[in-house]
């Protein structure tokens, strides 16, 4: 890309601290996009994405990882690091720090070290919008369990992917966070509403994709005796119980090696996880289904790719240049 000469010059480290990643003009079927792009070039292009490495003492009052990943389609390196103390939020202390420092694999210049507080949610919901779309194209209704940052994207980037979305509902405890998800689609989409539900299982039977966006702290869980037939559930933090992931017609992964890593709390009993049917990059290839029967229940199992992070985390710091953002520092 001609434009990673003017990151920063030779020496220099561009910094991109959290408040310069806000009011970018960030198009969220931009995002879709470009999280699409990464998924199938880690297919088609030269593109890698390692499991990560975790580290956690035996009381497990942190835990921190690492992932590096390789983005073919944007020609992207990028190291990724997250440190989480009080995971559990049982302590009362949580505390969150991540980065992710981005290189230019096609001039081998630096591009950027930033913050991925904005990031994170990002990818994370248009690879959710990616699974509801493949595996439910036609969807004219939705259900959101949480009301985070996640909760608070997951509805317009489905309609991003899904114009025809034209009932969408949202299930959670905290005010303040269901006012966000209401202002958030209509500050995007001024001609649509977001109904707040208080009966979960309601809302899950009418409903034709329902995202897990809970967070640790989640009351209740959508069950599959409630979807309906043709019913796509998402699951990437909480609010969708382990008896759907059991109880689906067809299973689909971001990767199944990732999976098999971060989905203990949803195994049986024995230990026992069933297989899953499809990846996603292949079912964007068209080289694997996203369900096998029109009526099928599908569980989709959205687990964070860095390689998504590293094309989106640039997709990010060409807009920050385009608004002359960020603090460039002498560090070699």
């Amino acid at each position: 890309m001609e434009q990673s000469r003017h990151y920063a010059a030779r020496g220099e480290l561009w910094l991109l601290a959290q408040a310069e990643l806000e009011d970018l003009g960030i198009s969220y079927a931009q995002v879709i996009q470009v999280v699409e792009r990464a998924f199938i070039a880690l297919r088609n292009g030269d593109s890698q994405n390692p499991l990560k490495t975790i580290v956690q003492p035996r009381d497990q009052r942190s835990i921190g990882y690492s992932m590096v990943g390789r983005d073919g389609a944007s020609d992207t390196v990028g190291f990724k690091v997250v440190y989480e103390f009080d995971p559990q939020r049982s302590r009362g202390g949580y505390r969150f720090h991540s980065f992710i420092f981005l290189c230019d694999d096609a001039t081998g210049a630096p591009i950027a070290l930033m913050d991925v507080v904005k990031l994170g949610p990002l990818r994370t919901s248009a690879t959710s919008a990616l699974m509801a779309r493949a595996a439910c194209p036609d969807a004219r209704s939705a259900l959101v369990v949480g009301t985070g940052v996640q909760g608070q994207i997951a509805l317009p980037m489905l309609v991003a992917a899904l114009p025809k979305l034209d009932h969408l509902q949202v299930f959670g405890h905290y005010d303040e966070g269901l006012r966000a998800v209401r202002a958030e689609v209509r500050r995007l989409y001024p001609e649509r509403d977001v109904e707040i539900v208080e009966d979960l299982e309601r809302a899950a039977v009418r409903s034709d994709i329902v995202i897990g966006a809970s967070g640790l702290s989640a009351r209740q869980q959508v069950r599959h005796a409630w979807l309906k037939p043709g019913a796509v559930a998402v699951l990437l933090g909480y609010g969708v119980d382990a008896d759907v992931l059991h109880g689906a017609d067809y299973r689909i992964a971001t990767d199944i090696a990732q999976m098999k890593v971060t989905c203990s709390d949803l195994a049986a009993p024995d230990g026992g996880i069933p297989a899953v049917d499809a990846e996603l990059p292949d079912i964007l290839l068209g080289q694997a289904p996203a369900r096998r029967d029109a009526r099928d229940v599908v569980f989709a199992y959205n687990s964070g790719m860095v390689v998504t992070d590293v094309a989106l985390g640039r997709y990010l710091a060409d807009l920050a240049l385009a608004k002359g953002r960020g603090l460039r520092v002498k560090l070699w």
